[in-house]
């Protein structure tokens, strides 16, 4: 809620003025009315006015597939021949969740006071990423507001789709990890030191291995809260570092030197980039323009970086093929190939499309792959750890009949 202070006049022409407690401006503008009073000027007030004003700010969480249906009936009303003002009343009042409601009530306020819809949204970074507010300003600009909607709606369905896959793939290898874990530090803090003080009763010589292992486990059990210290303020130092731009960068340039995990990242990357890119020209944008949005697709800055190099190129006349086919990295010249073919034929944007399509599908098969791979992996890990510390248990048993003599 907000609270919003007015000027009307009554019956008599008289002026009056006071303070309402609304969720929208419209809503305060029907309250007044509603007391018999003709609005001369309804306005929100201030934070420094008003004691709630982080109240107004917090509407809650908006889910995201809440957000992909707002924007797909707001592109089908816009088309339908519906007002953007009237389309937003209509999609706030009809909204299911009541952050939703009250987050596309704001929206509609800021529009209807003046602001462009890209605005509207931009306040809103958590249910609408800066590349989604870069295309409606785009659409609005161009003329083609509907088409760019719906164009995004079908867009976050299918990123939704490929993300879903891959977390979808790695649920099975996370569980292994976490059993492994839990198995791991089972016998660290239960089975060995009951073992260690058997052998410890006996006062003879332990082989290496079994003193290594007893070790790990005494330090477990003795600095256990330490570690799980230590762990904590580092996962929090790593998160911070992560926030800053050469933290970032630095993840993501490690992330692109591991071995088969590297060249997911690209594919991915490049999915993304064909098919914001075929989103964008399919909906009537500019090139230059286009590319500037997709490069913020990409969702990794070194390779970002490396496409603002390519549109460079397009400003100065060159090919959008080979412009991109400068950066081998994210760009294989199979691909670069059948670029050069569509913007010959016109079909760039269908051509993008597919593309994206054919290498989401090759993504998939590769995650499979990996899947299919770690799911024994992480086995063998999880059973060499477990069988060294029972071979290292079991080692002074073996001597135990000439301790006994």
């Amino acid at each position: 809620m907000s609270v919003y202070s007015y000027t009307a006049l009554n019956s008599r022409g008289e002026r009056a003025s006071g303070d309402i407690v609304a969720q929208s401006r419209a809503a305060a503008l029907d309250q007044v009315a509603i007391k018999g009073l003709t609005p001369v000027s309804v306005a929100e007030r201030s934070a420094a006015e008003k004691p709630h004003a982080a109240a107004a700010v917090n509407v809650g969480r908006v889910s995201q597939a809440s957000v992909e249906a707002f924007t797909r009936e707001l592109g089908n009303l816009l088309a339908a021949g519906v007002s953007l003002s009237r389309a937003l009343h209509i999609l706030s009042r009809e909204a299911a969740q009541a952050g939703a409601r009250r987050q596309w009530t704001v929206i509609h306020d800021d529009v209807v006071g003046g602001r462009s819809l890209a605005e509207a949204m931009g306040k809103w970074s958590r249910s609408f990423s800066a590349v989604h507010v870069a295309m409606i300003r785009a659409g609005e600009t161009g003329g083609f507001l509907d088409a760019v909607l719906a164009q995004i709606a079908d867009f976050r369905a299918r990123e939704r789709d490929l993300k879903s896959k891959i977390k979808t793939a790695l649920v099975y290898p996370a569980v292994i990890a976490v059993l492994a874990s839990g198995v791991l530090i089972f016998l660290l803090t239960f089975f060995i030191p009951r073992f260690s003080g058997i052998f410890a009763e006996f006062g003879a010589a332990l082989p290496a291995l079994t003193r290594i292992v007893i070790g790990a486990s005494r330090a477990v059990t003795r600095y256990g809260a330490a570690i799980l210290l230590a762990v904590a303020l580092a996962v929090l130092l790593a998160r911070r570092a992560l926030n800053s731009e050469a933290g970032r960068r630095g993840w993501e340039r490690a992330l692109l030197r591991l071995p088969v995990f590297g060249k997911v990242v690209v594919q991915f990357a490049l999915v993304r980039f064909c098919r914001m890119l075929g989103t964008l020209l399919g909906a009537g944008v500019p090139l230059v323009t286009a590319l500037r949005v997709a490069k913020e697709a990409i969702g990794n800055q070194t390779l970002a970086d490396t496409v603002g190099a390519s549109i460079e190129d397009v400003q100065r006349g060159a090919s959008l093929a080979r412009s991109l086919g400068a950066n081998a990295r994210l760009f294989p010249a199979s691909a670069t190939e059948m670029i050069a073919v569509a913007e010959e034929s016109g079909r760039l944007d269908q051509e993008l499309v597919r593309l994206a399509g054919a290498y989401e599908a090759d993504l998939d098969r590769r995650l499979r792959m990996l899947v299919a791979l770690a799911e024994p992996a992480l086995l063998f890990v999880m059973a060499g750890i477990v069988g060294t510390i029972v071979i290292g248990m079991l080692l002074p048993v073996f001597t135990l009949q000439d301790v006994i003599r």
